[in-house]
């Protein structure tokens, strides 16, 4: 095994010793999800967002792609494609980081302190800027809108509409006599 396949693994199960929900997107444990939720003391305390974490094959070396998949309104998060625009990911990451350091440090730090200088949602860093008490607000409403637990679960290309077809079917039906 070789020492970037073995420090993945071994941050992995750190994350997920560390009571954080992970759930795996394939095999080879270098996609998966994070259960993230917002810092306490902050506009966005009791969200809870599902945080897609690709590590590509030279990590630690090389940084995580980290990307929120629930709508988040922050300067420094792309709305649409939930990208974070975070230095110590993108830009500065070293092997000394491990996961736990990116849900525990790094992204509450982000949403914690959001740079409107830097933005990649340029509407929610004007409106920081312009008028901060309409951009709490507007932070609270995405989290009440787009960030409940149901909304960090399963992702939605999971359950084909199939399945849910099934399902909405027995609930109609209900259980066949014994």
């Amino acid at each position: 095994m070789s020492s970037p396949s073995k420090r993945r693994e071994m941050d992995l199960m750190k994350l997920m010793m560390s009571d954080y929900k992970v759930e795996m997107i394939n095999d080879r444990m270098q996609e998966f999800y994070v259960e993230f939720h917002g810092p306490k003391e902050s506009p966005y305390q009791g969200g809870v967002w599902k945080v897609r974490v690709e590590l590509p094959d030279a990590y630690p070396y090389k940084s995580p792609s980290i990307g929120f998949v629930n709508r988040i309104y922050h300067p420094n998060v792309d709305e649409m494609s939930g990208s974070v625009c975070l230095d110590v990911i993108n830009q500065t990451w070293s092997p000394m980081f491990d996961l736990v350091n990116v849900f525990e440090v790094f992204l509450p730090q982000l949403l914690l302190y959001p740079n409107p200088s830097d933005p990649l949602n340029g509407e929610a860093a004007a409106l920081m800027i312009r008028d901060h008490t309409t951009y709490d607000r507007r932070v609270k409403e995405y989290c009440d809108k787009y960030a409940k637990r149901e909304d960090a679960g399963a992702a939605p290309e999971e359950k084909s509409s199939e399945e849910e077809d099934a399902s909405s079917d027995d609930e109609i039906a209900g259980k066949a006599d014994p």
